[in-house]
């Protein structure tokens, strides 16, 4: 006679169909099992993966300094998050990334500044710099991808203390958008209903449901990214093309009316391409660099890829196209349709509003009723992405932090499902913060929030680039060659200069709009002061964490021939696997040579 216990197994295995019983009692108990053993799974899935254990450990003797970079390399390197994205998720996180409201919506603010051609010029330039900036990450993501990227490369090849600011510079500016972006979320639904009492519901139903995605781990987030990706794409393309169609047939008349009449670039000589001179170009930039953020996430999300050296190469292609389609042509078409006077680009009351929109203003002065409509609902899916992103971005750096000892040690906790879970709480509280829509100061509350993150980008791209310059030297210094890259950055070492010069240069540019901004009145000193610090608050938050950090753990910067250059690498028989794909593209045809080289 069999064991009990072996008979509870097969019970536990058995499945119900007609054919095996028509007693209604065994599918019910049949059920019974499928529910324990789906809640069992449940519980058991949240519990700590056995794996992440090492990483604690392996800070058992610090150097003299206070701070182990080996250590924290090694941390970085065998995390166990899971690595469950796929090539498609990773190319539309790139393509879709960072096409929000500050495309739609910031774009109107540019315009109303600068004038269209100040936005086609800072878009452009800032697209370059940001192309630079993606190449170096995915040189480096390719050969070291390990969690929260952007601040152990920082650490790794620059400073433990830069690291230690940028990640937590990094994770603030997550965690501080998540609520922004759902009250914005919640705002678009006034442009259909007015009721200012259902902004509370909307903002617990919409961060209700980006907790749960996340919560659903790695694959939720990169298959809700991939659909909202494919809603963002699509509208951008869609609206190119009725832009052109507006264009050739959009005309007014002297009362506004619509006319059927050739546009052309008529309003790029009245009222004219240019506003504000100089200082409204700037402006320009500033909001460029905003409206590009997030683009860097496709690196971060290089620890949890399948096979990031053949996935992440295909996405870091795809830069090139977004920033050509889905922002200069877009923003291109918009300047020859919205003038840079209309009183509606400055009349947003958030940075969702889909009424300050060009794209959505452009439309509506067409004559066309029901478009606005479906532009509002993608402004809104937009904002629902960034929320989305922010949770996953802020619960990774700050696992990623605590792995390297530079957060507090539960952060670390990693369950059995790949998830950072306890980072993933921690930001889903700050959403609550997103409640403040009903408060009287909400508006100064979410102001200084937005300050904490508004340079957090340019302080990424910068370091990004930097670590690059670094790597490149330490890489030569240490005997290798470029021959062992499996990803190279085309525009190289060049490239990462271009994108430090940049980033600088938009930072001078902050300084100055932030000091004295476009639109100005002498009067208003204290409103000065204010808008200085919340343009610009981010820069003395990093230095003070940076030095802070410095004085308290006394590291050092990392000297070219110390650089750890071999923890964290994924594929040590590259050379081989080169040579054979070498060989195996000798064989693809014509067309297809040509879609790789491009995509």
């Amino acid at each position: 006679m069999n064991p009990p216990t072996i008979r509870i197994d097969m019970d536990d295995k058995k499945t119900w169909s007609p054919e095996s019983s028509s007693d209604p009692s065994a599918y019910e108990g049949d059920m019974h099992h499928v529910k324990r053993n789906f809640t069992r799974r449940l519980t058991e899935s949240f519990k700590r993966d056995p794996n992440a254990s090492v990483t604690r450990s392996s800070f058992s003797a610090a150097d003299s300094h206070g701070y182990d970079a080996e250590a924290a390399a090694q941390a970085t390197a065998l995390s166990p998050l899971l690595r469950r994205l796929k090539g498609r998720h990773l190319q539309m996180i790139a393509i879709g990334g960072s096409i929000g409201t500050g495309l739609f919506v910031g774009s109107g603010k540019a315009l109303a500044y600068g004038g269209p051609a100040s936005v086609l010029l800072s878009f452009s330039l800032t697209g370059v710099m940001l192309y630079c900036t993606v190449q170096a990450l995915g040189e480096l993501a390719v050969l070291f991808p390990v969690a929260g990227s952007f601040a152990a490369y920082s650490t790794r090849f620059l400073d433990p203390a830069w690291g230690f600011a940028m990640g937590w510079n990094y994770a603030m500016q997550w965690l501080v958008v998540l609520p922004l972006e759902i009250v914005s979320a919640s705002i678009t639904v006034d442009f259909w209903d007015h009721k200012v009492g259902l902004n509370a519901a909307w903002v617990a139903i919409f961060l209700i449901l980006i907790v749960m995605i996340n919560f659903s781990g790695v694959k939720g987030y990169g298959e809700a990214e991939f659909v909202f990706s494919i809603v963002k794409v699509s509208a951008v393309i869609g609206y190119i093309l009725l832009a052109v169609l507006m264009n050739i047939m959009g005309g007014t008349d002297s009362q506004e009316r619509p006319n059927g009449s050739y546009m052309g670039f008529r309003l790029w000589h009245h009222p004219g391409a240019f506003h504000n001179g100089f200082k409204g170009l700037c402006s320009t930039f500033v909001t460029a660099a905003f409206a590009f953020a997030g683009t860097e996430l496709v690196g971060l999300a290089a620890a949890e890829t399948e096979n990031p050296r053949k996935t992440l190469p295909t996405a870091i292609k795809q830069v090139f196209w977004r920033i050509t389609l889905f922002y200069v042509v877009s923003l291109l078409l918009v300047g020859t349709l919205v003038p840079y006077d209309d009183s509606r680009l400055l009349n947003g009351k958030s940075s969702a509003d889909a009424k300050a929109s060009p794209f959505v203003i452009s439309i509506q002065n067409a004559g066309i009723e029901v478009l606005p409509s479906v532009m509002n609902v993608v402004i809104m899916i937009s904002v629902l992405s960034v929320g989305n992103s922010s949770i996953y971005g802020s619960s990774r750096t700050l696992a990623a932090l605590a792995e390297q000892r530079q957060a507090p040690s539960f952060l670390a906790y990693i369950d059995r499902k790949g998830r950072p879970l306890h980072a993933i709480i921690i930001a889903s509280v700050f959403g609550l913060l997103a409640f403040l829509a009903a408060s009287s100061n909400q508006q100064d509350a979410f102001n200084w929030m937005l300050a904490l993150s508004g340079l957090s980008s340019i302080f990424t791209w910068g370091s990004i680039c930097l670590a690059h310059i670094r790597f490149r030297k330490a890489w030569a210094l240490q005997g290798h060659t470029l021959d062992e890259l499996a990803f190279r950055s085309p525009v190289g070492v060049w490239g990462s200069w271009v994108g430090v010069v940049f980033n600088v240069l938009v930072l001078i540019a902050q300084f100055w709009t932030g000091f004295s901004p476009v639109g100005f009145r002498q009067d208003s000193a204290r409103e000065l002061v204010i808008n200085f610090f919340q343009a610009y608050l981010a820069a003395p938050v990093v230095v003070i964490m940076y030095i802070g950090y410095k004085v308290f753990v006394r590291t050092r910067i990392v000297r070219t021939r110390d650089m750890d250059l071999f923890t964290g690498k994924r594929e040590m028989n590259i050379k081989t696997l080169l040579a054979e794909e070498k060989a195996d593209r000798l064989h693809w045809p014509t067309w297809k040579r040509v879609y790789k080289f491009l995509c």
